[in-house]
C-alpha cells in the first residue's frame, strides 16, 4: 500500500459509504432522483480529484458522467468505464444489515453495490486522485461512468456515437469483474454474452375458482412449469433446437490451461451450502461457468402468492429467463430461436407472448497485447511478484463488445471482486483489502502502460 493510500484510506472508505447510501436502482423509475444524485456525487468527486473537464451528460435514459485529464496529447490515453447503478435489493428480509446503509464487518463492506460496481468503480477515482496529488499520473485519463449497466446499457451506444471525439483513447480500463482470491491475482480475458427473455402465458380471461373450474381449463402456471422444465434435460443440456450450432469448442490444450487455476470443489459446495454441483455433463464446474452456454430461470410467478390460501386458477403466468452465451453465438439469433421454440411447445389452450429485454455479445480479449502486458506487470508488482492468471468469467458486460465495435478498442478488465461477494444477492459485500489493493494496482497500470506503450 502506498503512503498516500494508507494516509487517506479512512476518507476513501467514508466517501464510498456515502455513495453506497444512494439507492441508485436503475430497474425502477421511482429511484430516478437517486440515480441523478449518484451521478452528481461522482462528478463532484472527479472534480475534487483533479479532472479538468467533468460533465453530467443527459441521455434518453440515465445520465453518463464524463471526465478527463489530458496532461500531454503525445502520451497514451486510458478510458475508464464503470457504472453507478445497482440491482434492486430485494428480497430485503434476507439482508442481515440494511442494503443501503453500508456496514463494515470482518473488514468487509456490506451494501448493495459494494462490489458491483460502486466499490470497484470508485477505486479508479481514488487511484486518479492519488496520482494527481503525488504528480505521478503517467497517462492521459478519461472517465465514462454510466447509470444503465444493470438494465443493458440501453442508451450507451447512442452516447458513444455522439461523443466519439471525446472518447478517443488507446485502451479501456474496467473493474467490474473478479479475481480468484486476494492472494491469487487474475485478469478476466473472456465474458459470456447474454440473452434476457420474458415469457407471458395466458389462459382464461380471469382468475378462476380452482374447485369449480379445476380440471376443465388449462392452468397457465402448470403450463409454465411444463415449458420451463422441458428446456433442459437430466444432463444439463439445453434442449432448444439449434442452440449449440455456433458454440465455440475449446481445444483440450486450452481446457488444460484453464484447469490450472486453483479451485476446490469442496470449498465451492460448502460456500453455497449445497451437497452436489449440477451442470452440463462432460464439463468441470469452472468450464460450466465460463466456456459453456447456460439457461436459467431468474423468476417465475402468477396466481396467489400472499399469506395463507386462495384457491384460484390464475389467468396469467410469467417467467424471466437468462441465457449466457459463448463466442460465435449471436444473442439476437438465440433470442429468435428461443422465441420460436417457446411458441411451438406451449400447450393447447394457452396464449403465449415472448419478450426480449436485452442482450450482449460474448467477448474474448487477446493476452499478447501491450495493454494486457501492462496490466500483468501491474498485478505482479502489487502482488509481490505473482503474475495474474488469465480467466474467463461467467458474467456478461455487454458494452465490452460495443466498445470494440464502435471505438475499435479492447478492454482490460482489472476486477478485484470475489465469487463470495454475493453480487445481485442479499448481503453483497466487498473486502476493504480488495478495495485498497485495487487502487494500488490501478495506479501501477498507468506507470507500466506509459513505460511500454
Amino acid at each position: 500500500m502506498t503512503p498516500y493510500i494508507k494516509e487517506h484510506k479512512d476518507r476513501f472508505l467514508a466517501e464510498l459509504f456515502d455513495l453506497l447510501r444512494i439507492p441508485s436502482v436503475s430497474t425502477d423509475v421511482t429511484y430516478q432522483p437517486d440515480i441523478n444524485k449518484a451521478a452528481a456525487f461522482i462528478a463532484h468527486q472527479l472534480n475534487e480529484a483533479g479532472a479538468d473537464k467533468v460533465e453530467v451528460c443527459q441521455t434518453a435514459g440515465n445520465p453518463v458522467v464524463y471526465g478527463e485529464k489530458i496532461i500531454d496529447p503525445k502520451l497514451p490515453t486510458v478510458l475508464v468505464y464503470g457504472h453507478y447503478d445497482v440491482q434492486p435489493a430485494d428480497p430485503i428480509d434476507l439482508w442481515d444489515t440494511p442494503p443501503f446503509e453500508p456496514t463494515l464487518k470482518d473488514n468487509k463492506i456490506y451494501a448493495r453495490g459494494a462490489s458491483d460496481d460502486k466499490g470497484q468503480m470508485y477505486m479508479h477515482v481514488k487511484a486518479f486522485e492519488s496520482m494527481m496529488k503525488n504528480n505521478t499520473l503517467a497517462c492521459n485519463v478519461k472517465f465514462m461512468i454510466e447509470g444503465e449497466e444493470e438494465i443493458g446499457s440501453v442508451n450507451l451506444g447512442q452516447f458513444i456515437n455522439e461523443r466519439k471525439a471525446n472518447l478517443d483513447a488507446d485502451v479501456i480500463l474496467i473493474s467490474d469483474t473478479g479475481m480468484i482470491s486476494i492472494d491469487t491475482p487474475s485478469i478476466t480475458v473472456g465474458l459470456r454474452g447474454l440473452s434476457y427473455m420474458e415469457i407471458e402465458l395466458t389462459g382464461p380471461n380471469r382468475d378462476l375458482h380452482s374447485g369449480m373450474y379445476g380440471g376443465a381449463v388449462q392452468n397457465p402456471l402448470n403450463a409454465m412449469a411444463e415449458v420451463v422444465a422441458s428446456l433442459k434435460d437430466a444432463d444439463g443440456h439445453i434442449t432448444i433446437p439449434g442452440f449449440y450450432d455456433k458454440v465455440e469448442i475449446l481445444s483440450d490444450e486450452d481446457r488444460a490451461k484453464m484447469a490450472k487455476a486453483p479451485f476446490s470443489l469442496d470449498d465451492y459446495k460448502k460456500a453455497l451450502a449445497i451437497e452436489k454441483e449440477f451442470g452440463e455433463k462432460g464439463y468441470s464446474t469452472n468450464e460450466r461457468t465460463s466456456i459453456r452456454p447456460t439457461l436459467d430461470v431468474n423468476g417465475m410467478w402468477g396466481g396467489y402468492t400472499g399469506e395463507g390460501a386462495k384457491t384460484v386458477i390464475p389467468s396469467k403466468a410469467y417467467a424471466k429467463i437468462s441465457m449466457r452465451l459463448v463466442p460465435h453465438q449471436s444473442w439476437e439469433e438465440i433470442s429468435e430461436i428461443f422465441t420460436k421454440h417457446i411458441e411451438s411447445i406451449v400447450p393447447d389452450g394457452i396464449l403465449v407472448k415472448v419478450t426480449t429485454h436485452h442482450g450482449g455479445t460474448p467477448v474474448v480479449i487477446p493476452t499478447n497485447s501491450t495493454e494486457f502486458k501492462a496490466a500483468s506487470n501491474a498485478y505482479a508488482e502489487a502482488f509481490d511478484g505473482k503474475e495474474p492468471i488469465p480467466v474467463r468469467s461467467g458474467g456478461s458486460i455487454p458494452i465490452v463488445a460495443l466498445f470494440k465495435e464502435e471505438l475499435g478498442l479492447d478492454s482490460i478488465m482489472m476486477g478485484f471482486g470475489l465469487d463470495s461477494d454475493a453480487i445481485h444477492s442479499p448481503n453483497e459485500k466487498f473486502g476493504v483489502d480488495n478495495f485498497l489493493k485495487g487502487i494500488e494496482t490501478i495506479e501501477l497500470f498507468y506507470k507500466h502502460y506509459a513505460a511500454i506503450k
